[in-house]
């Protein structure tokens, strides 16, 4: 991809909060500079087909800069920190983040229809690694894809105006998926799905069974999928304990320390939750 003269070229950089894993981006004026990874091929595609599909939730994909970084547009609008202030735990917010996951998920449907859900020649999606000592019995693979989502639907990867999630950014982790899966990722981090010792504070009075049900209302999930979504969730936080473990043991850096501060741990607890409010949460989402 050739280097080009963005608008905003000659403008200072501001530093903007970064998460666990992805540092140095900055704001240049009314775009965003992220560093090159090796999935920013892949979703520079992706977003420009939310693009041309008329998906208004997204950043831009602009191009690249001199510095050889992605340029993407800059969505003004207030983010949560971490750990995400009491202001996120508005249901009317959650229900916004529903129906946005749910927009991007109609968008998406069409994007890979002639290739699969391959991403597009010469780059690839984020790859979760397996620890080494992981047999590949021991890893549990997860269903079948059927679109390309986001996979990091998160408080501090949304955008929120006036009370209203407007947009999701950070898509570094998009990738093949099911609807399912984003929206049990999605809850993972918004209802919060965990257990109530790993609730932030300003948090601790939600009522997590009713905000599931709050969720699948606003994204329209169906009878079958919420009769499936705990035991989804359940699996889901298997699958993510050696993908956690993988990515610290094998790309460092965030990874790393996110596991060193009992990032796995906190999965294991969350999976126990699950299983030990099964029945509650089936009931609400029913």
């Amino acid at each position: 991809m050739a280097y080009e003269e963005l608008p905003g070229e000659s403008e200072p950089e501001d530093e903007l909060p970064h998460g666990d894993v992805t540092e140095g981006v900055v704001r240049v004026g009314a775009t965003v500079r992220r560093p090159v990874r090796a999935q920013s091929g892949a979703v520079a595609d992706y977003l420009q087909h939310l693009e041309a599909v008329g998906f208004r939730g997204a950043p831009r994909f602009l191009g690249r800069d001199r510095a050889g970084r992605d340029v993407l547009d800059f969505v003004p609008g207030a983010v949560a920190g971490d750990p995400p202030p009491a202001w996120a735990a508005d249901d009317e917010l959650l229900r916004s983040v529903g129906r946005l996951l749910r927009d991007l998920h109609d968008a998406s449907e069409g994007y890979a229809a002639d290739r699969g859900f391959a991403a597009p020649t010469g780059t690839q999606w984020f790859r979760w690694p397996s620890p080494s000592e992981a047999g590949p019995a021991a890893v549990p693979v997860g269903p079948p894809p059927e679109l390309v989502g986001h996979n990091d639907v998160t408080p501090q990867n949304v955008v929120v105006r006036e009370g209203r999630a407007v947009a999701l950014i950070d898509f570094d982790l998009a990738g093949p998926t099911t609807r399912l899966e984003d929206l049990v990722n999605t809850a993972t981090h918004w209802v919060p799905l965990r257990a109530p010792a790993d609730v932030w504070p300003g948090w601790s009075r939600t009522r997590q069974p009713e905000r599931l049900r709050v969720l699948a209302d606003a994204y329209g999930l169906g009878a079958a999928e919420r009769a499936s979504l705990v035991d989804v969730a359940v699996a889901r936080a298997d699958r993510m304990w050696w993908a956690m473990r993988g990515a610290a043991e094998h790309l460092g850096g965030g990874w790393a320390r996110m596991w060193d501060h009992g990032v796995g741990d906190l999965i294991r607890r969350r999976q126990r939750w699950l299983l030990d409010h099964r029945d509650d949460l089936r009931a609400a989402l029913a």
